[in-house]
């Protein structure tokens, strides 16, 4: 089965539609939960597969790395691989350009806070770079062993094709949103080299899709020239990347601006965003698909959410920590609301408990909490949109000033 793209319904700029893949259909909007390293933190595919994951996300650097795309490929790709059998997805090793590089310089990450202005500029601890950019492609240290590394936009393809997740992604330089406009132009000139570049290098087109990434920060010029660039490539769909401004407002705009440039007919995923208000910004916004790390790593510290009816604001992200001594002796489920297996069969206490002893399951059963958390509201999300009331559930979680 080849890729495809159907949009059923329209809500304003919001879709609800359907992605088709080799390994099985993605409905839109939808959450991809991270596995970083073929395998999401914490959980086995079975307990994946009981949430009902749409998709995986895996990284190209670290699978790169370890243990490798010839081992994965012998072993029949990454779904295969990881005893996955629904659709799969791999970045381009562009998100390391950022990450190993000026995201250290900057002291910016999606571990601490990529939106600058809401973050603790006395808290960014500014370290040594770990690869160096060129026009040709990306010279990494391997934050492993210190050993050497070169991407460039024909091999970060080759990589993926050799990995074989079902939708892959063009070689680009994500930014930091402390660049100048200056300097994310130039990096704006090698992304768009690099995604032609890239497009030639991609020569398993029954099997995988490729999407092109709009880059250009929080700068509107660059962005829409980017969309209209990328757009004329005529990729099978597109992904929103790079910097996103230094604040919640600048993504909001920059998805204003960009998704009216590109082709309608395509799916679009916003890559590494994934807080309770922003998939209501995203999809209120045309965005089809969604990825991040942070409800699986909130979880491992014990971070999980709760709906409006159990307590969940926009004050408090919609979490509670339940490692917090105050449930100790706390019979309720997380959330009272919730379906998960965590909810229906164990207790605050007994999550707060497992934290508190620091026993690994403790982390399992928040992480299929939060998990099966955003998906449901995916699902709440593409409900809303066929019945045209996406506005009136973002009223009900109070998160309607964020829509456009």
């Amino acid at each position: 089965m080849t890729f495809s793209f159907d949009i059923h319904e329209t809500d304003g700029a919001a879709r609800r539609g359907t992605i088709h893949t080799p390994h099985g259909d993605i409905e839109t909007p939808a959450f991809t939960p991270v596995g970083t390293a073929a395998t999401v933190k914490t959980l086995t595919v079975g307990e994946l597969k009981e949430i009902n994951a749409p998709a995986v996300l895996s990284n190209t650097y670290h699978l790169y790395l370890r243990p490798g795309a010839d081992l994965v490929e012998k072993h029949g790709g990454l779904g295969k691989f990881m005893g996955w059998d629904g659709p799969t997805i791999t970045d381009s090793g562009g998100f390391q350009v950022f990450s190993l590089g000026f995201g250290l310089e900057h002291g910016v990450s999606k571990i601490s806070n990529i939106f600058p202005d809401e973050d603790v500029p006395e808290r960014r601890i500014s370290k040594k770079k770990l690869m160096k950019v060129d026009d040709e492609g990306v010279s990494f240290v391997s934050h492993l062993d210190g050993s050497k590394h070169r991407f460039t936009a024909e091999s970060s393809v080759q990589i993926q094709q050799q990995i074989g997740a079902d939708i892959i992604l063009a070689f680009d330089e994500c930014t930091s949103p402390l660049h100048d406009e200056r300097y994310t132009a130039q990096a704006l000139e090698r992304t768009h080299a690099w995604a032609q570049r890239s497009r030639e290098a991609w020569t398993n087109r029954d099997a995988q899709a490729l999407y092109g990434i709009v880059q250009g920060g929080a700068y509107r010029n660059l962005r829409e020239q980017s969309a209209k660039f990328i757009s004329d490539l005529d990729f099978p769909g597109y992904a929103i990347g790079g910097s996103l401004g230094r604040n919640k407002q600048d993504m909001y705009d920059i998805l204003d601006w960009t998704t009216p440039l590109l082709n309608q007919a395509k799916p679009r995923h916003l890559l590494g965003i994934g807080e309770i208000a922003d998939l209501f910004a995203g999809s209120a916004r045309g965005m089809d698909t969604f990825d991040c790390v942070a409800p699986t790593r909130m979880a491992r510290n014990g971070a999980v959410y709760i709906r409006p009816e159990s307590g969940g604001t926009s004050e408090n992200k919609f979490r509670l920590n339940v490692a917090a001594a105050k449930y100790k002796d706390d019979s309720d489920p997380i959330d009272p609301r919730c379906t998960c297996s965590t909810c229906n069969n164990h207790s605050r206490a007994y999550v707060r408990h497992l934290f508190n002893a620091n026993e690994m399951t403790g982390m399992t059963l928040a992480t299929i909490h939060n998990l099966h958390f955003i998906l449901t509201l995916m699902a709440d999300i593409r409900g809303a949109i066929e019945q045209q009331s996406l506005r009136q559930l973002a009223t009900e979680w109070g998160v309607e000033t964020v829509l456009p």
